[in-house]
């Protein structure tokens, strides 16, 4: 009877161990017909490679324009997580790969209610590793059931060709930010409305981005001058350099009501007005640009 009970015991919990073993890993990954790589948003201002996960969300690689290249990972849930934990991220060999290993990528920290996400090393790092034809693949403990782990892999099919768009479109961004242009003092030469050569070249750079982005909540524009001549005079300088920086930016698809001219004349000086070089500094026009 002992024996016979030691061995119900054993089958038991093999049969434990075979059902766990199977059922305990929930994979979600697109099927080979499935498996969509597509450019979600190109422009010079920002790329984002968008592949669809059934049953799962969607997971998206982006990079914005900037001083410096930059990518980014995120794994956007539909079901987001409950609590706070870890991911482990490898590179995982299809099983047309005989003889490939997996190979470790990067922890993903887990943060309750926040979609998981990876920085610029990890992200670029997944994008090789696709192109090789591996599919990056996502392990943690689900958060909604104590009993299952969640496998969330990246099909490699299709890729190659949506990939290449996006590296194209990634060498096309624009080489600075909104935040780098959003407060610029645009400086005059001596007793006209001429830029300077560095002016001009900021307002170039202000243009090229409006191109991408119109959508401006509001743009202020306070110019000012040196106080060299009749006070009235200045403040009408002020003003026409200041409107002749409003109409640059109607040009280029803002609209007027959102545009706010200022003219301070020889008022507010951040410099003295000594001698050539430092009333220069005086004779201006601040842009201040913000959006929703």
């Amino acid at each position: 009877m002992y024996k016979l009970n030691v061995r119900f015991w054993l089958s038991t919990v093999l049969v434990a161990i075979s059902f766990n073993s199977v059922g305990a890993l929930r994979h979600y990954t697109a099927k080979i017909e499935q498996s969509n790589w597509m450019l979600k948003e190109k422009n010079r201002l920002q790329c984002t490679l968008s592949h669809p996960l059934p049953g799962y969300g969607e997971a998206m690689f982006t990079s914005f324009a900037s001083k410096q290249l930059n990518m980014e990972f995120e794994l956007d849930m539909l079901r987001l997580p409950k609590n706070m934990g870890v991911a482990a991220v490898y590179s995982v060999p299809p099983k047309w790969m005989p003889g490939q290993v997996q190979r470790t990528i990067a922890d993903m920290t887990i943060r309750k209610q926040y979609n998981g996400d990876l920085p610029e090393q990890a992200a670029w790092t997944m994008l090789t590793e696709l192109e090789k034809g591996f599919w990056p693949t996502i392990y943690y403990q689900d958060w909604y059931n104590e009993y299952d782990r969640v496998a969330v892999g990246l099909n490699a099919s299709n890729f190659a060709g949506p990939y290449q768009e996006f590296a194209e479109c990634v060498a096309n961004l624009l080489p600075y930010s909104f935040e780098d242009i959003a407060y610029t003092v645009l400086t005059y030469q001596f007793n006209n409305t001429v830029l300077t050569k560095y002016s001009q070249k900021r307002l170039a750079m202000i243009g090229e981005y409006l191109k991408e982005d119109s959508d401006l909540e509001l743009v202020l524009l306070d110019g000012y001058t040196d106080s060299y001549g009749n006070r009235g005079v200045n403040r009408q300088v002020s003003i026409r350099r200041a409107v002749e920086i409003k109409a640059f930016f109607r040009s280029m698809g803002v609209e007027p009501d959102r545009i706010e001219v200022t003219g301070h004349g020889e008022r507010r000086h951040i410099s003295p007005n000594s001698n050539d070089s430092a009333r220069a500094k005086n004779r201006r026009v601040v842009v201040r640009m913000s959006k929703p």
